[in-house]
C-alpha cells in the first residue's frame, strides 16, 4: 500500500501515526487532506534504524549523533538539515526536517520491509485527540485511510520529544516521551524549552490534542469547585481528578480519575479525553501535573487542548 502511494495507519510507541511513502510527494500531500492539516506544518519521517539517519539529512552535528545513539529506537525527534530525500511536501517548505526511529515492533517492521522512509504524523483530524488505538484511527478517519495496521494500545500515549539539533547547543521543540532530565544527562547540560522557535515543528499550535469539549485548566485544589460551579451553570462536566482528590466526591457528568504515576496518566491522557467526549462532556476541568519527568509533556498537551479555537 505504501508503495502505491496510499496511506497506512501504523503504531508506534507514542501514537498512531497517518504514514506515507516518504519520498512520494503526492502520498505526502494527501496527508495534508485527510487531515485537514495546514500545508505549512512539517510531518515527522520515520526511519527504520540510526544507521540510516545520515541518508536522509545534510549532517548530523556530535550533540545529534549522541542523543540518536542513546535513545533510538524511541520516543525522540531530531530536527536536522533536510537531505535530497525529503520533499518539501513533508517539511511544510523548511529546509529542516524532523526524524525518528519508532519504538515498536510493527512499525519496525513494516519500515524494515518497506526499506524507505515513512512520513506520519497523528491518525487524526488536525488539532483533534491522537489516536492511541487503532480503533480510535477507525472511528475518526475512517475510509480516508487505505490499511489500518493494528499494533495494540501506544505504550507511551504521547507524542516523540522534538529537539532542534541543527546547531551547536539543541533545544526541546516539543516535550514529549523522552523526558528533559534524561536528555539533559546524556548531553551533560541544561537544554531550554523555548515557547516559540525559528523552526516549524508539530505541536505548536495554539489549540492542539484538543477534545471537543472545551478544556478549563485550574489548580488542583479548585478543580472540584470549578467543576461544581459549571455543572450548576448548565454544562456537562467532566472532570480530570488529580490524584491529591482522589477520595474526594465530586457533583459532575462524568468523571476520571487521573492515575497518580506519570507513565500512567500519559499512556491513558488522550483515551481519558476521548471517553468524556463520548459521555456527552461539552466541558473538561483539569489540573496541571509537577512539570518534572512525563509530567512537561502531559502539562504541554493540556495547555495545547485548552487553547483558544479558532471561530473559522
Amino acid at each position: 500500500m505504501l508503495r502505491a502511494g496510499g496511506l497506512v495507519a501504523l503504531p508506534t510507541e507514542t501514537v498512531y501515526g497517518l504514514g506515507a511513502n516518504a519520498e512520494d510527494p503526492a502520498a505526502v500531500s494527501r496527508i495534508f487532506q485527510v487531515k485537514g492539516r495546514p500545508p505549512s506544518h512539517p510531518l515527522i519521517v520515520h526511519i527504520g534504524d540510526a544507521a540510516h539517519l545520515d541518508g536522509w539529512v545534510e549532517d548530523v552535528p556530535p550533540a545529534a549523533r549522541l542523543l540518536a545513539e542513546r535513545f533510538w529506537p524511541g520516543p525522540l525527534t531530531l530536527v536536522l538539515r533536510r537531505g535530497h530525500r525529503v520533499p518539501l511536501e513533508a517539511t511544510g517548505g523548511l529546509e529542516t526536517v524532523a526524524v525518528r526511529v519508532p519504538d515498536h515492533p510493527v512499525a519496525l517492521a513494516l519500515l524494515s520491509a518497506f526499506g524507505g522512509g515513512v512520513t506520519a504524523p497523528s491518525a487524526n483530524r488536525f488539532g483533534s485527540v491522537s489516536p492511541t488505538t487503532a480503533d480510535h484511527v477507525r472511528a475518526e478517519l475512517g475510509a480516508a485511510v487505505d490499511f489500518v495496521l493494528d499494533g495494540g494500545p501506544c505504550e507511551v500515549g504521547v507524542e516523540s520529544t522534538i529537539v532542534d539539533a541543527t546547531g551547536e547547543i539543541p533545544s526541546i521543540l516539543r516535550p514529549g516521551g523522552v523526558t528533559r532530565e534524561d536528555l539533559e544527562a546524556t548531553l551533560g547540560r541544561p537544554l531550554a524549552v523555548p515557547a516559540t522557535s525559528r523552526i516549524r515543528v508539530p505541536g505548536q499550535h495554539p489549540s492542539h490534542y484538543a477534545p471537543r469539549a472545551r478544556v478549563v485548566l485550574v489548580e488542583p485544589e479548585k478543580v472540584v469547585a470549578e467543576a461544581e460551579l459549571a455543572q450548576e451553570s448548565g454544562h456537562r462536566v467532566g472532570v480530570l481528578l488529580p490524584p491529591s482528590l482522589s477520595d474526594v466526591p465530586v457533583k459532575a457528568h462524568a468523571m476520571v480519575a487521573v492515575p497518580a504515576s506519570m507513565a500512567a496518566y500519559a499512556r491513558g491522557l488522550y483515551g481519558f479525553l476521548r471517553e468524556l467526549d463520548q459521555q456527552g462532556c461539552d466541558l473538561i476541568v483539569a489540573s496541571l501535573p509537577v512539570e518534572e519527568g512525563l509530567g512537561l509533556a502531559i502539562a504541554n498537551r493540556l495547555r495545547r487542548a485548552a487553547g483558544p479555537r479558532s471561530t473559522v
